[in-house]
């Protein structure tokens, strides 16, 4: 795939309409509410005292109150002395660079992040963190990847996917996944899907779990054959976690639990990077912040390609997210499954009232909705569609077609819905 192929991402485009004419922007995944006030409080911190205030932050912001952030701050502004040096300061560290690779404290925060909520061990010395999640993909595949190899991408996709390998020289292989309204879900083919994997070009596959756009939350038997796959076919797995705390009960109010690879499937940790972001799940979409575990024999190659593609993570921010990795448990096993869980199921039951085919998200915050039952969208275009909506009813959602590179057909009746801004 040639870099000719890289365009610009609709998603971002229908943002840009949607300022334009006014619309209700239900295109783009990024919240309209705050990040928790706590680590908001870090980052004006770090801003403002550009320096540390303690041997061990990650220990600090975990055990201080918002309060205690508040009262630092005004000590920062108001009452310099050895302790808080104050915004006159004649030294600063949180507004220079960081090493490439983030912060020790801040990756050893992520370590315990993953020990805390998954019983998972990784070393600091095998996570990187990274320009969001987007770059820690496109770092990945970097890595792993020489122009003219093959990718396993699930359709529909993310459109950044196939973006990214365009801009590395590498082809996408599209596995495509079929929606079932009747069983409300989605599922593939294992054979394409082995199709894809066996080709002895292919050297990765790309795996977004809780699925953007469809909401799929793939199951331990999904998995495990995926593994299987890899490993005896050499591929590399590339996971894309953001949306890891967004996944809602079944039908018999079974909760749905989000696995993590190198954990449950250990003779794939070798061969697994697992890319995330706080993005979503602190909404801080526009901070910029993600992280990679990686294997240890890729470490040095993914932080040179790292280093060499943006240098560093926003310094601030990386201090910033100790306060976020260590927010209570409740906060990402109940607090935003709650939330998210809501908005989805109050925008879903509204466009099923008035005719679009909806098939309930097990998790993520999207829908994607089939527009043939409503008479005024049935037989336009995904992009009439979408603009009809726009400047008709003063809502913005994106073209289904986007998501698609093999099987284009079954995107040309549908649209993309983020509930993320839907307040319930």
């Amino acid at each position: 795939m040639s870099p000719k192929m890289v365009k610009e991402s609709v998603i971002r485009l229908m943002t840009r309409l949607a300022l334009k004419h006014g619309a209700v922007n239900l295109s783009q995944g990024f919240p309209n509410e705050c990040p928790p006030a706590k680590i908001r409080l870090a980052l004006a911190h770090a801003v403002l005292s550009g320096n540390v205030s303690s041997s061990n932050e990650a220990s600090r912001l975990s055990h201080a109150t918002e309060k205690d952030l508040s009262d630092s701050i005004v000590s920062v502004l108001t009452e310099a002395s050895d302790e808080t040096p104050g915004i006159g300061a004649l030294t600063d560290e949180l507004n220079q660079y960081s090493p490439p690779m983030g912060r020790a404290d801040a990756r050893r925060a992520v370590s315990a992040y993953y020990d805390r909520l998954y019983d998972y061990d990784i070393s600091e010395d095998n996570i990187t963190l990274t320009l969001g999640a987007t770059e820690a993909v496109a770092t990945a595949l970097r890595t792993i990847c020489c122009p003219g190899d093959k990718v396993v991408i699930f359709e529909p996709f993310h459109e950044i996917y196939p973006s990214q390998c365009g801009i590395f020289y590498l082809d996408p292989l599209y596995v495509t996944m079929h929606a079932s309204v009747d069983e409300g879900s989605w599922s593939y083919d294992y054979g394409e899907l082995k199709d894809a994997i066996v080709n002895s070009k292919t050297k990765a596959l790309i795996l977004n779990t809780p699925h953007n756009p469809t909401g799929k939350v793939f199951s331990h038997e999904e998995l495990k054959a995926i593994v299987d796959l890899c490993i005896e076919n050499d591929v590399y797995i590339i996971t894309d976690e953001i949306y890891e705390h967004m996944t809602y009960p079944d039908d018999n109010n079974t909760p749905r639990e989000h696995i993590l690879i190198p954990k449950e499937f250990p003779e794939a940790a070798g061969r697994t990077l697992i890319c995330n972001s706080l993005g979503k799940s602190a909404s801080a979409t526009g901070w910029r912040l993600g992280w990679c575990l990686h294997p240890p024999h890729l470490s040095d190659l993914y932080r040179g390609v790292h280093d060499q593609m943006v240098c560093m993570a926003p310094h601030a921010m990386q201090f910033a997210s100790m306060a976020y990795f260590t927010l209570p448990r409740d906060y990402f096993e109940k607090e935003l499954r709650v939330r998210y869980q809501s908005r989805v199921s109050m925008l879903a039951e509204a466009l099923d009232e008035v005719g679009f085919g909806i098939i309930h998200p097990e998790g993520a915050y999207y829908l994607f909705a089939d527009y043939r039952g409503v008479s005024q969208l049935r037989d336009l275009t995904p992009m009439d569609a979408a603009m009809y909506l726009m400047h008709e009813v003063g809502v913005a959602v994106v073209p289904g077609d986007n998501f698609y590179g093999k099987a284009i057909d079954e995107g040309k009746k549908i649209f993309k819905v983020c509930c993320v801004q839907v307040n319930g």
